[in-house]
């Protein structure tokens, strides 16, 4: 079974808004393949470079006069460099564009490794020559399925990071009672686990049954977990896309950060500067402990 995106919203948009953004944005396909598991497409547009999958946007770089830098969601994932900047073994299960893990290179300097890990066999070579991916001797690949590679793996982490997707949204498996134990063997005491789910945009609504859920799951696995919403990332989305102040659609990025040990936010945001990016509008997303 598959969590799809467009079936958790709660609220219709308006009309007005969905014809803002009916419009068609050129693009030049610089790299196409039907994988096992994806529609793999790599385009250009006025906004940037991305990794598609079928018609979802999973990865790439955003370079326009008022932003430049990942695709924003993705920003969320430095927040664990300002609750435990110590960090030395990091697992990063869905790969992306890769440019992350070069700037969690640049910003942990006491790193060791990245253990990355993604079914899909094109995305590593895509990264390289589309994203200017640096490779590194602290990086490690396995071509697997992540819940194999977490049932397998021997060592543990003090940062996961889960960011997995298919053509039309994520397996449930990624939600399910094993799978958080699995995640829960792999980390080291006081561990952080970052993951990217959907949700309606009203996170709180009791009728957000999806995140209820979700978060009782969660804190039986985990005492502390932080929920950001997605709302400066789809600020900047739809500002960069369609010129649009405001979501168009019911649907957003749900950032949680668990772990066992209540971490402080470091107000040092020095590292993340030097890789231009502006945390603060970020942390201002969470909407839950």
């Amino acid at each position: 079974m598959t969590i799809i995106p467009e079936k958790l919203a709660i609220h219709k948009p308006s009309e007005e808004l969905i014809h803002k953004t009916d419009v068609e944005i050129k693009e030049k396909v610089l790299f196409k393949k039907d994988s096992d598991f994806h529609s793999i497409y790599v385009v250009e547009n006025k906004f940037g470079r991305f990794l598609k999958y079928l018609d979802t946007y999973q990865a790439g770089y955003i370079e326009t006069k008022d932003y430049k830098g990942n695709l924003p969601y993705i920003n969320y994932f430095l927040i664990p460099y300002l609750m435990n900047k110590n960090i030395k073994d990091i697992l990063f299960i869905g790969f992306g564009s890769g440019i992350i893990i070069n700037q969690y290179e640049k910003i942990f300097k006491k790193l060791k490794r990245i253990d990355i890990v993604d079914i899909e066999e094109y995305i590593f070579p895509l990264a390289e020559k589309y994203f200017n991916f640096k490779n590194n001797k602290k990086f490690n690949f396995y071509l697997q399925d992540a819940l194999i590679y977490l049932k397998t793996a021997r060592k543990k982490y003090d940062l996961i990071v889960v960011d997995v997707a298919g053509n039309e949204g994520i397996d449930e498996r990624f939600i399910s009672e094993e799978y958080l134990n699995l995640i829960k063997n792999r980390l080291k005491l006081n561990g952080i686990f970052v993951s990217n789910m959907p949700s309606s945009s009203d996170i709180l609504n009791k009728k957000n049954k999806f995140v209820q859920n979700l978060i009782k799951k969660y804190k039986y696995n985990f005492k502390n977990i932080n929920c950001y919403s997605g709302k400066t990332s789809n600020k900047i989305y739809y500002k960069t896309f369609f010129n649009v102040e405001e979501d168009v659609f019911d649907i957003t990025n749900l950032i949680l950060i668990s772990s066992d040990k209540k971490y402080e936010i470091s107000g040092d945001y020095k590292e993340l500067s030097a890789i231009n990016v502006d945390i603060k509008p970020y942390l201002d997303d969470l909407v839950t402990k």
